[in-house]
């Protein structure tokens, strides 16, 4: 059996190959700058699992890949990570940074209390923070949107391997 981490990486692996198809499916605006982007902390390394930029909304995305359910500490990481991203490639130009956090499974009462009292615009699968600004929402594909997609990407790798 896969691991969670090989199953994520298995997912990063087929969002790479298919960049392209994937940032169409995602919308207008968006540019693919890296999977397992590296970020220095502190001395220390990090890798955002996914990192875009949306060129209407003057703002740089990160994506969490998670294989399993939801965990409210993903909520955390993924804080960490925008404000790491706020303050190492943010321009003055650029709106704040915005997360998502794709995984297989969430329990919405689990989602809400984890972004409940955070500040920066991110979202769980479908569920979305209340202060994602509307014009936001609009230029982003919704969570179930992509889970599809990507639902659809790994089926197609399982179906070629067969």
């Amino acid at each position: 059996m896969l691991t969670p981490q090989a199953v994520e990486r298995d997912i990063e692996n087929q969002l790479a190959a298919q960049i392209t198809r994937f940032l169409l499916e995602l919308g207008k605006g968006f540019a693919f700058l890296g999977r397992q982007y590296p970020l220095q902390v502190n001395s220390k390394d990090y890798f955002l699992d996914l990192l875009f930029y949306h060129a209407r909304l003057k703002c740089y995305v990160v994506i969490e890949l998670k294989a399993g359910a939801f965990k409210p500490e993903y909520v955390g990481k993924l804080n960490f990570y925008l404000s790491a991203v706020d303050d190492l490639l943010r321009t003055a130009d650029d709106q704040p940074t915005i997360g998502l956090i794709l995984c297989k499974d969430k329990n919405k009462l689990d989602v809400e209390y984890a972004l409940r009292d955070i500040q920066k615009p991110m979202g769980v699968s479908s569920f979305i923070t209340k202060d994602l600004p509307l014009s936001v929402q609009s230029q982003l594909p919704t969570a179930q949107e992509i889970e599809d997609e990507l639902a659809r990407l790994v089926q197609t790798d399982t179906e070629d391997k067969a």
